[in-house]
């Protein structure tokens, strides 16, 4: 038996017929196909930074910058997302204009220097997360 009580008890429920589950996975195939046309309608630059944010909130989460610091900090975490970050910014910085580039450097900027305060023992000068690629930041 179910315990889950979100999830639908189908054992009264005669099975679906097989036109219903072509209707559903026709349905399914409708909206998978409606997303990959949206997608296509999607700008470079709108996408770039869109990961670009999703990885900077992901970073000020880990690095301690959200609501519950005390559950959510993971300093290990924060350097992989930062790192990302880093990465994908410099790489896509010539593809999307120093306007756009230059809001999210700005963000990375702050997430590595919250990352050095976070850190018991911080990285040397330029070996921080993402330094690699955004030199020193101090």
């Amino acid at each position: 038996m179910d315990t889950n009580p979100s999830s639908p008890d189908h054992s009264h429920a005669p099975e679906a017929t097989a036109d219903e589950r072509l209707a559903r996975w026709e349905e399914q195939e409708r909206a998978a196909a409606a997303a990959s046309r949206d997608i296509a309608d999607v700008p470079s630059v709108e996408v770039i930074t869109t990961a670009a944010v999703h990885l900077m909130s992901a970073a000020a989460v880990k690095v301690g910058l959200a609501d519950a610091p005390e559950t959510q900090t993971d300093l290990d975490e924060a350097r992989k997302l930062i790192n990302a970050l880093a990465g994908l910014i410099t790489a896509g910085a010539p593809e999307i204009s120093d306007m756009h580039a230059r809001s999210l450097r700005d963000g990375l900027r702050s997430l590595q220097l919250a990352f050095r305060e976070a850190s018991v023992i911080p990285d040397p000068i330029g070996k921080g997360p993402g330094e690699k690629w955004t030199g020193p930041v101090t």
